[in-house]
């Protein structure tokens, strides 16, 4: 049975619109994606002193357990020329499980819901524009409410439908 997932996607280096776009055709190994929300210019967080981020987030049915989906996702990345040097640093790709159906997974190698989901603009502005109703499963809240509780802060941008 294909579960809905949703994931984020970012990238800050070199051509950041391109990179999504192959990201996301690269996603279909992996399942269908059903929905694409518009790209966002971002404001890097944490690790500040890095060129801006292009973010998305991504709607995907998949017959894959969480875990598999992280392999494949992490498959997609080395293919696609992603080092991790540098925690929270510029990356040519980035793509995190946000949520996995109601899935709620607690490992060493996996974490879902995403944990800090509900606390980074850059995540939920892409993410509500394609699923602003789905209820986070431990918060219980959605990802409109979640949204809308966010202090003023990181400057997200729609720049791309």
């Amino acid at each position: 049975m294909a579960e809905l997932v949703f994931l984020s996607l970012g990238s800050n280096v070199g051509e950041r619109e391109e990179r999504l776009r192959d990201a996301i055709r690269r996603l279909e190994t992996a399942g269908r994606v059903v929905r694409v929300s518009s790209f966002y210019e971002t404001e890097p967080v944490e690790l500040t002193n890095q060129a801006w981020f292009l973010n998305c987030a991504v709607a995907l049915e998949t017959e894959l357990t969480p875990q598999q989906l992280m392999e494949s996702i992490l498959r997609i990345e080395q293919g696609m020329g992603r080092v991790r040097t540098r925690p929270k640093g510029p990356r040519k790709i980035d793509i995190d499980i946000l949520l996995f159906g109601d899935a709620v997974v607690d490992s060493a190698e996996l974490t879902i819901p995403h944990p800090a989901m509900q606390k980074r603009r850059f995540v939920l502005e892409p993410l509500a524009e394609i699923a602003p109703g789905v209820r986070h499963p431990v918060l219980k809240k959605t990802v409109r409410e979640m949204l809308a509780a966010l202090p003023e802060g990181q400057v997200v941008r729609k720049v791309r439908s």
